[in-house]
């Protein structure tokens, strides 16, 4: 049997990187949530929209408020006390991690 020819360290290099073990394995970029862009401040035509429909909403929290009315989440615990303070919502439960409300009606539970 023949000795084998030795392939230099730069063919090897080369072959090594042309193989399909050699190719690093490429990954995904992964599904990018897209940003939501809400307000800070209300403007005239969202703080009408607030006042007028959100206490006829039957089940109001400040994530509803955000997702709805596209408005921060310290901007929706802010109107929602405005609105509790006017009398027009009423409160069902009161947590540390989450308040849930409810539209005021004449029969208090």
């Amino acid at each position: 049997m023949a000795p084998k020819v030795q392939a230099s360290k730069e063919a090897k290099a080369l072959a090594a990187s042309n193989s399909s073990k050699g190719k690093k394995k490429k990954w995904s970029k992964g599904k990018m949530k897209e940003k939501v862009n809400n307000q800070v401040l209300f403007d005239q035509s969202n703080y009408d929209k607030m006042k007028s429909e959100v206490p006829k909403y039957k089940m109001i929290t400040p994530s509803i408020l955000a997702d709805r009315l596209r408005i921060n989440g310290s901007l929706a615990r802010a109107a929602i006390k405005e609105l509790l303070n006017e009398g027009v919502i009423r409160i069902v439960a009161k947590h540390s991690k989450q308040e849930i409300y409810t539209r005021a009606t004449n029969t208090e539970a």
